[in-house]
């Protein structure tokens, strides 16, 4: 048997590259869902709404992320919690669909609302992946110090 191989998975770092990608998507998605929201011709609460469900869903992603990870890496997750952050992210995108099938939108508007939350939610997905790998490959690195 190989010495050098082991059951164990090796923590790389993510590359500036992909973080920075990952923190611009997320940016983007965030900011452009925004500003499309400050320019439209909707009534106050609508605004909230879309907001709220903006939030929501970027809380959501980031909840089965961790949760899915950390059931990943043996630490121990409530099946409540992680059954409460799937239904969460399903049930912002439903509201979210809900919400811009009745609106009084243009479909390019719904669409731009749709994409840009979309890429926020993957984007934070994404960012609280690399921010997870970065912090464990350098686990080893500070218990040699």
């Amino acid at each position: 048997m190989n010495p050098h191989i082991t059951s164990q998975p090796v923590a790389h770092q993510t590359s500036p590259a992909f973080i920075g990608t990952s923190w611009a998507a997320m940016l983007v998605g965030f900011a452009a869902y925004n500003i499309g929201l400050w320019n439209a011709e909707m009534a106050l609460n609508e605004k909230g709404y879309y907001f709220t469900v903006l939030l929501y869903g970027l809380f959501a992603a980031i909840s089965v992320q961790k949760s899915v990870r950390d059931r990943l890496e043996g630490i121990p997750v409530t099946n409540l919690y992680y059954g409460i952050s799937w239904v969460s992210v399903l049930l912002t995108v439903a509201l979210l669909t809900v919400g811009l099938w009745n609106a009084t939108l243009t479909r390019s508007e719904k669409g731009f609302y749709a994409m840009s939350f979309v890429l926020s939610l993957f984007a934070a997905i994404a960012v609280q992946k690399n921010t997870r790998d970065n912090l464990q490959s350098r686990q080893p690195e500070q218990a040699s110090h």
